[in-house]
């Protein structure tokens, strides 16, 4: 009989028996009728796990200088502690069948699966990203001599198409190790492995919105900027990146920045519209902020009559969503009025202020202290 794998194989000629490459992809072949094949089939029909996996070993000893044989035993083995329950040692074997087969999606998706399992996910980008750009190398692959280019186009997207659900399960296992990944350098690291390896990747909005995260958590602005900028290139309305622009450029000091922070403020409040019937509250949330941010860039360039609206405008979107942001657009609304001595004004949001626990809390009380003696010597 054909031997499968757990997962598909391509089976050739009884004639042929190795690890082939078909394209640039391997497949493990393990002709009908072999002795290989025999010894398989009586292992298949073996109910115990400890004798199948004793079976397994004399059949590697066996077909030692079978390179196919081998590969295809030590998946067989890595399959059965998998269903054991033992991973360690499943990633084990796992690994000896991917290195007698290198270039095996099928491997590499078991492999990542099983990473996975036991939350390794250093080993899931690597088996993940491994596995895209072998998908990414059947279309560089050299046309062979002899064959047309409507024929060699066929033969291209036939791989692609055969191996495209296992390209999509490790774009999405890859992704998954990012969104699981608390290191702020690690997270940003794996994400510059899969940018080139899934482009266009159907993650790549979130990709990018952990990218700026990472890299505002690590404080690396010039690198944020840049990252921001060239997923803007390719996705201009990309909300997240947008609102994290502004208000990275709102905070740095090179000249231009400001102009730039209100630039983006406004992008942001016109993709959002938050104003729109059914707008929910991420979109609501993200004009606010850019309210608020734009206001705080018309402050810092001493423009605080013009600050004022826009920090109204935010205060009224944050209200009830987000009490951290709605307390800092307070605070902000708060210093305007006081900067142009509109102290009864200033005293009335900052109350509101003062009353958010959080890092704005302290700011808001010290400056209605100010503000509350100002009041009072104006009497």
């Amino acid at each position: 009989m054909k031997r499968t794998g757990p997962a598909v194989l391509m089976f050739l000629s009884p004639l042929v028996f190795s690890v082939l490459g078909y394209g640039q992809l391997d497949r493990i072949s393990i002709p009908a009728g072999t002795p290989e094949d025999q010894a398989l089939t009586a292992i298949s029909n073996e109910q115990d796990t400890q004798k199948k996996l004793a079976m397994y070993q004399d059949f590697l000893q066996k077909f030692s200088t079978n390179p196919a044989a081998v590969a295809y035993g030590n998946w067989q083995i890595s399959q059965a502690y998998q269903s054991a329950g033992d991973l360690p040692k499943a990633l084990e074997y796992g690994d000896k069948a991917l290195a007698g087969s290198p270039h095996n999606l099928d491997i590499l998706v078991s492999q990542a699966g099983i990473a996975g399992q036991l939350k390794n996910d250093s080993k899931v980008m690597d088996y993940s990203t491994l596995g895209g750009e072998l998908y990414n190398s059947i279309s560089k692959q050299a046309k062979p001599e002899g064959m047309s280019d409507a024929e060699f186009a066929q033969r291209i997207d036939d791989e692609k198409s055969a191996a495209k659900s296992s390209y999509e399960f490790l774009e999405a296992a890859a992704f998954n190790a990012i969104a699981e990944e608390p290191d702020a350098t690690k997270r940003m690291a794996d994400i510059e492995r899969f940018t080139p390896t899934f482009p266009n990747s159907r993650f790549q909005e979130q990709v990018a919105s952990y990218a700026m995260m990472s890299l505002s958590q690590l404080k690396d602005t010039p690198r944020l900027i840049s990252y921001g900028e060239k997923t803007l290139v390719a996705d201009p309305n990309n909300l997240p990146t947008l609102l994290l622009l502004a208000t990275t450029y709102v905070d740095d000091p090179k000249p231009g920045s400001l102009t730039k922070a209100i630039t983006y403020s406004q992008k942001v409040i016109e993709v959002a519209k938050a104003d729109a019937p059914g707008a929910d509250r991420s979109r609501k949330v993200s004009a606010g902020v850019a309210h608020a941010t734009m206001g705080y860039a018309y402050m810092k360039q001493e423009k605080t009559a013009a600050a004022i609206p826009e920090l109204k405008s935010a205060s009224a979107l944050l209200k009830g969503l987000d009490d951290q942001q709605y307390a800092i657009a307070m605070y902000r609304l708060g210093f305007a009025y006081a900067k142009l001595s509109r102290v009864s004004e200033a005293r009335d949001v900052l109350q509101e202020a003062v009353k958010i626990s959080g890092p704005v809390q302290q700011p808001a009380q010290d400056l209605l202290a100010k503000v509350n003696a100002a009041r009072a010597k104006g009497r």
